[in-house]
């Protein structure tokens, strides 16, 4: 993983002679403008206005030098230690990698953002998605719980909120997989685990479990299996986190990205609007709009989102997704600007089928297909630069759909809030986003425990 290109200040020298006694308040403020700071108090979140890095630069007590007497309790600067301060060679800053490991054990540890009884088994995981928290999964957490009492135990991600969520998806994914595993070693009896993960958490969630994978000691090697097909591949052949994978499940996330046509609806499809925000993405949400526009290319590799559809020395990502049993994306028809359709769906153009507005179940009246499996149509052909064009996707496409997907496909036409589709699918805030809240029953009567 690249390493921020930022650094730390080199180690703070001091502009006096070595004392054993404690410095003077005005010392210490010294001290502070050379770029010492108090390490931030401990805790399970951080600031939203924290940055990653200290930032660069270097403070020096200009004092002496502007002609200012000494004053009682000063000591005499030391021209050679100030000297040595300015040339000395800046401190290397600690790896993106222990940084998001260190998040995610903080995260891990919390216990506020739990729910479910000591006797569950089934860990059933619930990432927000861009700038969001925790607290957007407040409703649909109490409802597991509700409804399924006793058998799910449920953990809302903490280590990915605000604005830690432009830190990229793979920095996010290492900080979500580090939280798992400090969840699954604190509670001990837990056997089985399930993802729920709404818009870019879904990204993140399939980066962490190609982190969290552990082949089945009697699991085929990769190379066989390869030339096996999908009902030859068993899935549950491997684990994560060391248990048993049941149900993943993404609710209005950018499988393929945000990069094409109408994949960002908000941009109706213009191509020079979609082209200048593929180009300006990561000035506003950091390396995480690289990743979503695919704009990222580090030394030399194919963008993040493309490498996340093979097994690679990144990740494990196809057989951690082909170890669980259920696999569902649910996808907003329409109303949603922020996720397109197609991406969330996993589907090509042609290949999104011609619904009728309206419920399928009156005890879901939202959800309006359901497609068990993946489409049996070939592709359409295409002009030479379109193939072009759109050859990562394809690629990207290809890829997912090596495992089963169960789509389901929702619209709130009729909602009184139908252009917050974005956010009533998950139920982000209730009740402002209550129209969704069938869309979290049809989830849970569907779960796989």
């Amino acid at each position: 993983m690249p390493a921020s290109s930022r650094f730390h200040t080199s180690a703070a020298c001091s502009l006096a002679s070595a004392s054993s006694r404690s410095p003077p308040p005005r010392r210490r403020q010294a001290a502070s403008l050379m770029g010492q700071s108090p390490s931030a108090p401990p805790g399970c979140s951080r600031s939203q206005s924290s940055s990653r890095w200290q930032q660069p630069g270097l403070g020096l007590h200009l004092g002496f030098l502007l002609g200012r007497k000494p004053r009682p309790g000063d000591e005499r600067p030391d021209l050679a230690n100030w000297m040595r301060c300015f040339l000395s060679q800046r401190l290397p800053p600690p790896s993106a990698e222990a940084e998001a490991e260190a998040e995610g054990k903080a995260a891990g540890s919390c216990e506020e953002e739990e729910v479910g009884g000591e006797e569950a088994d089934h860990l059933v995981v619930m990432v927000n998605g861009l700038y969001g928290s925790s607290a957007d999964w407040k409703f649909a957490a109490g409802q597991f719980v509700k409804r399924l009492p006793g058998k799910v135990f449920v953990h809302r991600s903490l280590s990915n909120h605000s604005k830690l969520t432009y830190d990229g998806v793979d920095l996010m994914g290492e900080r979500l997989a580090e939280e798992v595993r400090q969840v699954v070693q604190r509670r001990r009896n837990l056997r089985k685990i399930s993802f729920v993960a709404h818009s870019l958490g879904g990204l993140v969630t399939r980066y962490a479990i190609g982190k969290l994978y552990e082949p089945d000691t009697n699991e085929t090697s990769s190379l066989d299996t390869d030339k096996l097909n999908d009902e030859q591949k068993i899935p549950g052949a491997g684990k994560i986190a060391g248990l048993e994978p049941i149900n993943f499940i993404t609710s209005a996330t950018p499988h393929l990205g945000s990069r094409w046509n109408k994949q960002l609806p908000f941009l109706f499809g213009v191509p020079l609007l979609e082209r200048t925000a593929a180009g300006t993405a990561h000035f506003i949400v950091g390396r995480t709009g690289k990743h979503l526009f695919l704009t990222d290319r580090d030394d030399g590799k194919p963008p993040l989102l493309v490498r996340m559809v093979e097994d690679c020395d990144d990740g494990k990502f196809m057989s951690a997704l082909r170890s669980f049993k259920c696999r569902v994306a649910y996808a907003n028809v329409t109303y949603d600007h922020i996720v397109g359709w197609r991406t969330s769906s996993i589907r090509r153009e042609h290949e999104l089928p011609k619904l009728k507005l309206s419920a399928i179940d009156e005890k879901y009246p939202h959800v309006i297909n359901v497609d068990k499996g993946n489409s049996e149509d070939l592709q359409k052909e295409e002009s030479v630069e379109a193939s072009l064009a759109d050859s990562l996707e394809e690629r990207m496409i290809q890829g997912l759909t090596q495992v089963s997907w169960e789509r389901v496909d929702v619209c709130f036409h009729k909602s009184w809030l139908r252009y917050n589709a974005h956010h009533n699918i998950q139920v982000r805030i209730h009740p402002v986003n209550s129209d969704g809240e069938d869309v979290i029953y049809h989830t849970i009567d569907n779960f796989l425990v």
